[in-house]
């Protein structure tokens, strides 16, 4: 085991949640601390400038890619790729927090072969930080740990090569996830739809014993339910819990999902929110001790939210996000009084289709196609704009199919929005 193993080994105590180590507004992982595009942080803008918060810097030279960007002890991370056409020569990318400085850039050593270029190459996940380690997944299946530091090579994987996985039509878009010592990742295909690894070593745990499903786009969450603890994750075919041991524990494959899966699964107390788009709409599932195991029963199938990119986020009872249906919509996802559940509170189409996270108080929603950034309260009683901005740099690199998917983040008092090579900082607390 080399040293760099070791330190990863010792670091295998931590907390379940990924820890960037640094401030308390850190956002180490995809969809911020606990997985569900929550920050914590107030004190914030309530209302912006007519052009916008002030921008604080930007770098250009991030690549071609569609993942977010993440934040630890003054550090951010993200991945890019040097070539628009092949989706060869992906990297790790390090800047300093303050001024979108380059401290580092790492090479994945992309596999050969390819995928489905038709949405644009480059990578499609995000990285995870845990404490003085950081993991990525490349879009051919490039699985790598690296020090925080100086981007050292800690170990690395390829899901085809190593774990028999097959590479989804448009990539690998998984962001891994950590849970205590464990890495937890979707290689999908006949020896096992999710891997266990050690997340020191990136030697197996397990592999999913009967759930050999093929990866979809989704990232796995953690939930508990009744003392249950349980990795939940979506494919093309099911959504599905599994036990710490690979075990399947409940599954709905009644959701009739087609073509691509692509947000990540919300979860609740005992509920599982789930939603996708292609006419998929979204499905509220109940869980409830059963024996050694879990029961899933389906609490209504509706299309009020039917997301296709960008995903979802719960504030309260309230679910808020993109319908391919109706707009951006709100919706009341624990309360029916009909079968068929709920209606959306509202819903609008005063802004683009996009990603969205939230923040003291307010939704900040970034627009696919023409790069809008839009601050609305999260309130269910309307869609009320609190502020609005084009972003004043586009990527230069052919956008062939693919948009704006990086989703936004806020951490630290800044907002950061991703468009291929160009990762802007704009300051949200105004002093």
């Amino acid at each position: 085991m080399s040293p760099l193993q070791l330190a990863v080994l010792m670091m295998s105590l931590s907390a379940p949640a990924p820890k960037g180590g640094g401030d308390a507004g850190d956002w180490p992982q995809w969809r911020g601390p606990n997985r569900d595009d929550i920050s914590k942080e107030t004190g914030l803008l309530k209302t912006w400038p007519a052009d916008g918060p002030k921008l604080l810097w930007k770098s250009e030279k991030c690549g071609v890619g569609f993942g977010s960007s993440v934040t630890s002890a003054g550090r951010i991370f993200l991945m890019g790729g040097d070539d628009a056409v092949t989706g060869t020569n992906e990297f790790l990318l390090c800047l300093d927090a303050k001024e979108g400085k380059e401290l580092w850039r790492k090479p994945l050593n992309t596999a050969d072969g390819a995928y489905n270029h038709g949405w644009g190459s480059g990578p499609r996940g995000t990285p995870t930080v845990d404490g003085e380690f950081v993991y990525v997944l490349g879009a051919k299946g490039d699985l790598q740990c690296f020090g925080v530091k100086e981007g050292n090579l800690v170990w690395a994987k390829n899901l085809v090569k190593d774990f028999n996985g097959v590479i989804p039509v448009w990539g690998y878009s998984e962001s891994v996830l950590i849970d205590g010592a464990r890495l937890l990742v979707t290689p999908g295909g006949p020896k096992g739809t999710v891997a266990c690894l050690k997340k020191a070593t990136g030697d197996v745990v397990w592999q999913s014993k009967g759930f050999t499903e093929p990866a979809g786009y989704s990232s796995i969450v953690i939930n508990e339910v009744e003392g249950v603890k349980h990795y939940v994750q979506q494919t093309m075919q099911s959504v599905s819990g599994l036990g710490l041991d690979g075990q399947i524990l409940w599954r709905r494959a009644d959701l009739k999902y087609a073509v691509a899966v692509i947000p990540t699964p919300v979860v609740y107390k005992n509920y599982v929110f789930v939603t996708a788009g292609y006419g998929a709409g979204c499905s509220l599932i109940r869980l409830t001790k059963d024996g050694s195991g879990l029961k899933a029963d389906l609490v209504y199938k509706n299309k009020a939210i039917a997301n296709h990119h960008g995903g979802v986020v719960r504030v309260g009872d309230f679910i808020y996000g993109h319908s391919d249906s109706g707009g951006w919509t709100c919706l009341e996802f624990l309360k029916s009084d009909k079968a068929e559940g709920p209606e959306p509170k509202w819903q609008s189409r005063k802004t683009d289709k996009g990603s969205v996270t939230y923040a003291d108080g307010s939704l900040y929603l970034y627009g696919e196609d023409n790069g809008a950034v839009v601050k609305i309260a999260a309130s269910p009683e309307e869609y009320k704009e609190e502020g609005r901005f084009k972003l004043p740099f586009a990527s230069q690199i052919p956008r062939r199919s693919g948009k704006r998917w990086a989703h936004p983040v806020v951490s630290n008092g800044k907002l950061y929005v991703r468009d291929h090579e160009y990762l802007m900082c704009f300051d949200l607390v105004g002093k």
